[in-house]
């Protein structure tokens, strides 16, 4: 079977041979190495963008303690998603990923389904997330600006709600802009953000300490628990730990990209898991040293969360002015600093929407989108361009709702931690219940271990969507009601209704575009 020719490129390798064999032709550019597969979702995952952006959130609900130790049982849970999604991804390398995965493994009664429920919570998961990111990279461009200019305290400009919409904007076309030329230079761009974050957080984590005037004791970090139940209205200290995790795993979100790039990807029956396990790792390991930089220089987390500070309440921010003006009198290196993360939240950006862009691109390939023959189209240089702008669409108008408000705008991005995970956890269980004794595993497998890995991660899963619906500050108001399930639940009776009225007429979940003559249809002839 290795000597059978590629329509375009040649010698099949094992990932467009496991493609073909799957029921779909080759029709996006096969350019990617194991490690341009793993820049994608490594840069998504990006360290500096979830822990910079929830740091707020983390000296809230617990302080350091809920950072450096949530990292730790965030890292290994999160290793049992990664490692049930990558034996998965192994034997069904398609840019489909996850709503693929869900379609074979629940059979031919529940696939269609369990396609449909798992491909719509990964796509809006996945415009869910390049609309956070995107947002909370213009959001501190105004806090850059607004400490440029001299501070809260000193006259800076603060960017009204319109302006940081408008940046949000600006960010977004640049991005479409860039997915729109071929997949080999965007790997470029890929390989570029992964090592960008890497040296980011080293030169963070050495820099920002070393120039500190004071730091913490170890015994300071590890032991100090930050219980604000003046501010939340929440007594309990476990509670309060717990609702802490959301920086990490917020944080460690996105590696489904590694699946999403499989049909450009070399190889990909193999490289693709190596590419979701090797972003979870360094990610974990880095990640953890970047927030124990952090948490090494924070000295008064009440001044840091105040928004009356020059930051206007961003304690990153706040951090890295106040450690170059107390050393030199002045805060510009913190503002360069800055620079460093801001600059990496842009490259989580582009690679979100490669990925997303992807994702639409396989499920209107299947006719699951409305204008799904639009969506699907590729242009001469092999990009899926009609998706790439459609998400970075999406992703804008979704932002519009923080001009009415934050707190709606907060409830619906929420969709990109739990939805996201949802999506992740769904093919995981079928692969343990239904698909138990049949499924195939790939060349990347966990061997005897795979149903306790997976049962671990989808309780895992469960866990982390009760525990991020519940209430974060009491008593509940309409103000302070936490709307997350609120806009996951919103998620699930559209698209349980659209099935109920249109979709289980017509979808029969993937489609392939092979004819039935093919010789690699047997998808039960590669792997043993």
């Amino acid at each position: 079977m290795m000597g059978l020719k590629s329509e375009t490129n040649g010698t099949m390798d094992s990932g467009q041979q496991r493609l073909h064999e799957l029921g779909y032709k080759q029709e996006l550019k096969r350019d990617l190495s194991v490690l341009s597969n793993f820049a994608f979702s490594f840069a998504i995952i990006s360290i500096l963008t979830g822990i910079t952006t929830l740091f707020n959130t983390g000296l809230t609900y617990g302080g350091t303690i809920s950072m450096v130790y949530g990292w730790l049982i965030v890292g290994v849970f999160t290793l049992f998603v990664g490692a049930s999604m990558a034996e998965i991804c192994s034997a069904f390398p398609t840019s489909g990923g996850l709503y693929y995965w869900s379609s074979q493994l629940a059979g031919p009664r529940w696939g269609p389904f369990a396609s449909w429920i798992t491909g719509w919570y990964n796509v809006v998961g996945q415009w869910a997330v390049t609309t956070s990111v995107d947002f909370s990279l213009a959001q501190l461009i105004a806090v850059m600006v607004l400490l440029a200019t001299g501070g809260a305290n000193g006259g800076g400009y603060v960017a009204n709600k319109y302006v940081v919409i408008g940046i949000h904007g600006g960010i977004l076309i640049s991005h479409a802009l860039v997915n729109s030329f071929s997949i080999h230079w965007v790997s470029y761009l890929g390989t570029l953000a992964a090592f960008w974050n890497i040296l980011g957080v080293f030169v963070l984590i050495i820099l920002i300490p070393a120039v500190a005037h004071e730091r913490q004791t170890f015994k300071a970090v590890f032991t100090t628990f930050n219980k604000p139940t003046e501010a939340t209205g929440i007594s309990s200290s476990p509670y309060i730990f717990l609702l802490g995790l959301l920086v990490s795993q917020y944080t460690v979100t996105g590696y489904d990209a590694s699946a999403h790039m499989s049909e450009e990807t070399k190889s990909s029956d193999k490289n693709g898991a190596y590419g979701i396990l090797s972003a979870i790792i360094i990610s974990l390991v880095v990640g953890w040293g970047y927030l124990l930089g952090l948490c090494f220089v924070v000295i008064d987390p009440a001044a840091l969360l105040d928004t009356a500070n020059d930051a206007g309440g961003y304690a990153v921010a706040q951090i890295f002015y106040n450690v170059f003006r107390d050393r030199y009198g002045s805060g510009t290196g913190g503002i360069v600093c800055l620079g460093i993360v801001a600059v990496a939240i842009w490259f989580c950006g582009m690679s979100s929407i490669t990925s997303n862009s992807r994702m639409v691109y396989a499920f209107s390939r299947d006719g699951a989108m409305p204008l799904s023959k639009l969506w699907h189209l590729v242009d001469k240089r092999e990009v899926p361009l009609n998706a790439v702008w459609l998400s970075a669409t999406i992703a804008f108008c979704m932002a519009l709702t923080s001009l009415g408000s934050l707190v709606a705008f907060q409830a619906m991005v929420s969709i990109a931690t739990i939805g996201l995970y949802i999506s992740y956890a769904l093919p995981i269980l079928f692969r343990i219940t239904i698909a138990r004794s049949t499924f195939r595993r790939g060349p990347w497998n966990l061997g005897r271990y795979g149903e306790f890995v997976g049962w671990v991660a989808v309780l895992w899963v469960a866990t982390i969507t009760v525990l991020f619906c519940l209430p974060v500050v009491y008593p509940v108001t309409k103000l302070t009601l936490n709307y997350a399930p609120v806009a996951v639940g919103g998620v699930f009776i559209l698209v349980m209704a659209a099935w109920l009225l249109s979709a289980r007429k017509w979808f029969k979940g993937p489609l392939f575009n092979l004819s039935p003559s093919h010789p690699s249809q047997d998808a039960k002839s590669f792997y043993p």
